[in-house]
């Protein structure tokens, strides 16, 4: 069950932010995050109240507080490192840790991994490494950007932790309540940073499935953590870069290099060695 729900928050998120990525071609990110991230927060609300019910504690609300200033401030990050790098080397990065720190926590708090596993974190990792590559992206990256793309990783590592641990009668409302805090931030900086905001042909469709499907694949992960090992669940949910590379494929007629279609082969063998183990 874990299993299977983790994977369908990576389909989910692969989608998410295939959509977000041609949404912010045509406007940029903060303009994008600024509608995406409340509608997402209605969404997730909606469902937290009358689809899964969960028990909103004190404990809940300051673990997704801090969950939402976390998540926020690793999003910030990750837009300024592929602002300055070359996304074969940023995504991978940000990819990796982001699903190594859940998988250290899980086994800090006991969990144990099969071998069958430990393959499929391997084949995960290289999966995500492959799928990212830029065949003709060869520009030197400076120390800065390699700096920022791992406090990018790590942030959206411990904010995944933070949403997979949480207690498991909590429903979603830990990943509710995180998208309410980022919505928060992400509207301080616009009021702040963007002069204008242009309404005409703004791409609203775009923007509010991403925001649905993003936000929507922060709740499946919540309740995936909550049904199977965080280790494993994290990992599943890393491969996000497969889907987003396959609809990029299909949808927008972008080439699959070798290298990105042995990627998405080792993705897919990863997903089922994780979901057996």
């Amino acid at each position: 069950m874990g299993a299977a729900l983790a994977l369908l928050s990576s389909l989910t998120w692969g989608v998410a932010d295939f959509m977000g990525g041609i949404a912010s071609r045509r406007r940029s990110v903060m303009q994008v995050l600024v509608i995406a991230y409340p509608i997402g927060a209605v969404v997730l609300t909606g469902v937290a109240i009358f689809v899964v019910p969960g028990e909103l504690s004190s404990e809940t609300f300051l673990i997704g507080a801090l969950a939402g200033a976390i998540g926020a401030t690793a999003i910030g990050c990750l837009y300024v490192a592929l602002k300055r790098g070359p996304m074969g080397i940023v995504s991978p990065i940000t990819a990796l840790m982001s699903a190594a720190i859940p998988v250290f926590s899980g086994l800090l708090n006991g969990e144990t991994l099969s071998l069958l596993a430990v393959i499929g974190i391997i084949a995960a990792a290289m999966a995500v490494i492959l799928v990212s590559q830029e065949v003709n992206a060869h520009q030197k990256v400076a120390f800065s950007t390699i700096a920022i793309s791992l406090t990018s990783g790590t942030l959206i590592g411990i904010y995944l932790t933070l949403i997979g641990t949480s207690s498991d009668d909590s429903g979603i409302w830990t990943a509710t309540i995180a998208r309410w805090f980022s919505s928060i931030l992400v509207l301080g900086v616009v009021l702040t940073t963007v002069r204008k905001f242009e309404r005409s042909n703004y791409p609203w469709a775009l923007v509010i499935i991403s925001g649905v499907l993003d936000a929507g694949a922060n709740g499946i992960f919540q309740i995936a953590s909550q049904n199977g090992m965080l280790a494993i669940v994290a990992v599943l949910g890393s491969l996000y870069p497969a889907t987003t590379a396959i609809l990029a494929r299909f949808i927008l007629h972008e080439r699959l290099h070798k290298i990105q279609i042995t990627g998405v082969i080792l993705a897919l063998a990863a997903a089922v060695a994780l979901s057996l183990s």
